[in-house]
C-alpha cells in the first residue's frame, strides 16, 4: 500500500517513514509545501492529512487533488506517531 502524508513535524519524518514500513506501506512525506504538490502526489492508496500542522491553503489544494484522483483522504487532528499508527491500522484492515 502506498501512502502520502501531508503535514506533521519535520523532526518526525524518519519516524513516520519507519511506522509506515512496519505496516507494510511505502510513504511519501511532505511536511512543508515546496512548490506545487499536485505533481508530486502521484496516485497513492491513501492520503493522510495532519490537520493541525498544515496550512489551510495546502490542505485545500491537496484535498482537491485527491478528489480529482479519487484518492481516499484520512484527516487526523494530531501529528503524533500513535495517531499515524491508528490510521494505518484502520485502513490496512479495511483494505484486507
Amino acid at each position: 500500500m502506498s501512502v502520502v502524508i501531508v503535514g506533521g513535524n519535520e523532526r518526525m519524518e524518519a519516524q513516520y517513514e519507519s511506522i509506515c514500513r512496519e505496516h507494510g506501506c511505502k510513504a511519501k512525506i511532505f511536511t512543508k509545501e515546496n512548490g506545487s504538490l499536485r505533481k508530486k502526489l502521484g496516485t497513492p492508496d491513501l492520503l493522510i492529512l495532519f490537520i493541525s500542522t498544515v496550512s489551510h491553503k495546502m490542505a485545500l489544494s491537496v484535498t482537491q487533488e485527491a478528489r480529482r484522483g479519487s484518492i481516499p483522504v484520512a484527516r487526523v487532528h494530531t501529528s503524533s506517531a500513535s495517531a499515524l499508527r491508528a490510521v494505518l491500522r484502520e485502513h490496512s484492515a479495511a483494505a484486507s
